[in-house]
């Protein structure tokens, strides 16, 4: 297994649409323990394929704080939401260090493949659910600073170039002494 590089917000490839899963192979199950090490490694709590550069349907999505719970979920599709909603305060893994309340519904039920291209179905409730449907939203090309006033976005995205470009330039220096 490998650890892959995550795109960070706002690299323009994160808005790519993911498309659907068709090759259930050995390929597909690599990419998916390797999404799986990088997201503990990271650490988080889920994993979209579009945030590693790969436009696939796979999303990698352990919410215990023990790290076995694994669950991967191929071509995911939300079948019912409840009507009640609830505000989560959300991170990910493309905005390091950044969280902020997202208002979504409090209970999904979704169906997805596994690995093996099995058709199941799960509810989720609380931070499942909320992880299922802000991964699924990478699926679609979307941030969740998205859902964030434009005002908060901007500052977001001003202070994740920023501390891109003193990465970079830390980078250059540290070359250049070589």
């Amino acid at each position: 297994m490998s650890l892959l590089n995550i795109l960070r917000y706002p690299d323009p490839r994160l808005h790519k649409v993911a498309k659907p899963v068709t090759v259930f192979d050995e390929r597909l199950k690599k990419l998916a323990a390797d999404m799986a090490e990088t997201m503990y490694d990271a650490p988080g709590v889920g994993l979209a394929a579009t945030q590693i550069d790969v436009h696939e349907q796979l999303i990698v999505i352990d919410t215990s704080d023990t790290h076995d719970a694994l669950q991967v979920f191929i071509n995911p599709e939300i079948v019912w939401a409840s009507e009640e909603r609830q505000v989560y305060d959300e991170g990910c893994l493309s905005v390091p260090g950044i969280y902020d309340g997202v208002e979504r519904p409090s209970r999904v039920k979704v169906r997805a493949l596994d690995l093996e291209g099995k058709p199941f179905e799960i509810e989720a409730d609380g931070l499942l659910a909320v992880c299922i449907q802000h991964e699924m939203d990478h699926l679609k090309g979307k941030v969740f600073v998205e859902y964030l006033s434009p005002l908060k976005r901007n500052r977001i995205k001003t202070k994740l170039l920023k501390e891109e470009r003193e990465l970079n330039r830390d980078k250059n220096k540290a070359a250049a002494a070589r």
